[in-house]
């Protein structure tokens, strides 16, 4: 289903897409990993940082981490020093506005 605003130009808004999203940031697990990534920066966080942050497991930290990529809000590259790290980054804008709309400030 799409909706269409008069004020935004006629452009729709896939109410699908938006439900999709805000049921993944209902889940405070992955809103919590999410704002703890935002906060540390681009390619800074990893799987340790943000289970310690948010005072998970590292394995639930993972699999939450791995529904994020999925959709494509994350990403994930080895670490260039140590190949065995990986360090997580925000990648959805959106996400990122939705984050600082809710107070997320980063440094």
């Amino acid at each position: 289903m799409q909706v269409t605003s008069a004020g935004d130009g006629g452009g729709a808004m896939e109410l699908g897409d938006w439900a999709e999203r805000f049921e993944l940031l209902g889940d405070p697990t992955r809103l919590g990993l999410l704002a703890h990534m935002h906060q540390a920066g681009p390619g800074v966080a990893t799987v340790s940082d943000l289970a310690a942050a948010t005072g998970i497991t590292r394995n639930a930290a993972s699999q939450a981490l791995r529904i994020l990529r999925d959709r494509g809000w994350v990403t994930a590259v080895r670490d260039p020093e140590d190949g065995r790290v990986v360090r997580y980054s925000l990648a959805d804008d959106t996400v990122h506005r939705i984050l600082h709309l809710m107070g997320a400030r980063h440094h």
